[in-house]
């Protein structure tokens, strides 16, 4: 009996003195930690679909370039030329807003060789960017472009007006091709596939720029030919 009431005395002074405690320090922190792992293994499969597409868009950057005694004889004669080729080549079918100025500078021109700085002109630059979108009139838009005064042609490049479509189509033959890929090496290797986790891809396959020449004496020749939009993705499929 005398053990019996020594252990309840125990107790009570334990919870005495745990009451105490807390009434001085606040309440006894509780903390519970739970990590949670999942190991997920993945297969990556990386295939390109390719798409040929005939370019029915031209753009050409026309130059022009003009000398002057002064800064305002450079700019009177430049800003004739490019109200006169913008003019003519409106006629031909090219819409005002097919027609930027891409860039526009002027630079004193100095004698070379002199010891001391002494401006002898003044050499005004622009250029004009031309969207044509019948693709079959881009070589009579250069011609009128340089038969009004543009002295400069520095590049064409070809465009695609629909390129969304061709990108479908290549992506839809990239993604078949990444899931045959992965079907066949799991098959090979044994083990089987689940369901794709992960997707991504990237784009290449732009029409590349031409360089035409500038001859006044023969008429232009444009050739577009083809281009191709590529489409790269990549699979992540889940290994089950």
């Amino acid at each position: 009996m005398e053990r019996v009431v020594n252990t309840v005395i125990t107790f009570l002074v334990f919870f005495v003195l745990l009451f105490v405690y807390t009434k001085i320090s606040g309440p006894i922190p509780l903390s519970i930690n739970s990590v949670t792992t999942t190991k997920l293994d993945t297969f990556n499969v990386t295939s390109e679909g390719k798409v040929s597409v005939i370019p029915d868009i031209a753009v050409v950057n026309l130059g022009v370039r003009a000398e002057g005694a002064s800064v305002k004889a450079a700019q009177d004669q430049i800003n004739q030329v490019i109200s006169k080729v913008s003019e003519e080549v409106k006629k031909v079918g090219v819409e005002a807003k097919d027609i930027q100025t891409a860039n526009y500078n002027i630079q004193s021109d100095v004698e070379p060789g002199a010891t001391t700085q002494r401006i002898t002109g003044y050499t005004a630059y622009t250029t004009l960017t031309i969207k044509v979108r019948d693709i079959a009139k881009a070589d009579i838009v250069i011609d009128t472009a340089t038969a009004n005064g543009a002295n400069q042609v520095s590049g064409i490049s070809f465009e695609v007006s629909d390129r969304t479509k061709a990108e479908n189509e290549a992506r839809e033959k990239a993604v078949s091709l990444a899931k045959s890929k992965a079907e066949n090496a799991a098959k090979i290797a044994g083990f089987k596939l689940g369901k794709i986790i992960n997707y991504s891809e990237g784009f290449s396959g732009s029409p590349i720029p031409m360089r035409a020449a500038l001859e006044s004496a023969q008429p232009t020749a444009i050739e577009p030919g083809s281009s191709e939009v590529q489409v790269v993705v990549t699979l992540s499929f889940e290994i089950l």
